[in-house]
């Protein structure tokens, strides 16, 4: 795996981590790696790779990821379909100041890789709009499941912050508009002990700024007719 923006000396592709087991549905365990090219001093990783050794053939299988050059790569492996079988979880931080990560999760049943989430695509699906009211109030809207939620601020923010957008009365001044940012936590949770991991998706919501941190948006995604489809959302505040 050579990179000709990189010197010679910092182009060996290494393993940056590492779990074993029947991913393959064969009943021998296998190696399961992400391999990488890292920085010196650094949790940076370029070129991150999930590569399979089948455990029967010791036949290597590398699948590259689509965003492949970020921090800190994490394999782990975990049932979340109903066929019984690991599946690949792959977790890697994006090094930016708002949290986001990135996540994959990977089918290998028959040697044959199968991508059963990716969170380019959840983001994209799982959209929100965040929008200041009158009388201390936020209201942010999924609009995925056509839900509202209200949050108010009148108690979690103070003087200063509310009198620099709305009147004594409680009018807002002028139209603000918030946001919610992309992952920037995907937890395997058996919720229903049935052996099966659903997924809990954290999501920041965020006032008038990135760091106007206003609670999160919490998606329960579950395992159904060959996608993960919303199962519960709640809105935590702090």
């Amino acid at each position: 795996m050579h990179n000709g923006y990189l010197r010679d000396d910092m182009a060996t592709p290494s393993i940056v981590s590492l779990v074993r087991g029947d991913v393959n549905g064969d009943g021998i365990p296998d190696n399961v790696y992400l391999t990488g090219i890292k920085t010196s001093d650094s949790p940076f990783t370029q070129n991150i790779t999930l590569v399979i050794q089948d455990g029967k053939t010791s036949r290597f299988i590398s699948v590259p990821l689509i965003d492949n050059s970020e921090y800190s790569p994490k394999l782990s492996l975990g049932k979340f379909t109903d066929n019984g079988i690991y599946d690949i979880f792959i977790s890697i931080n994006s090094g930016g100041s708002g949290g986001i990560m990135y996540y994959y999760i990977y089918s290998f049943i028959d040697n044959n890789p199968q991508l059963l989430f990716d969170f380019n695509s959840y983001n994209e699906e799982y959209d929100y709009n965040v929008t200041y009211k009158d009388n201390y109030k936020v209201e942010v809207v999924s609009r995925q499941n056509d839900k509202n939620y209200i949050i108010d601020i009148s108690n979690s923010r103070d003087d200063e912050y509310l009198h620099e957008i709305y009147y004594e009365n409680g009018k807002l001044k002028s139209p603000i508009s918030g946001f919610v940012n992309p992952l920037s936590g995907l937890y395997p949770v058996d919720f229903d002990s049935n052996n099966v991991y659903e997924l809990l998706a954290y999501q920041r919501i965020a006032g008038r700024y990135n760091a106007d941190s206003l609670g999160y948006v919490l998606n329960t995604l579950k395992w159904k007719n060959n996608m993960f489809i919303l199962d519960n959302q709640y809105v935590a505040i702090f």
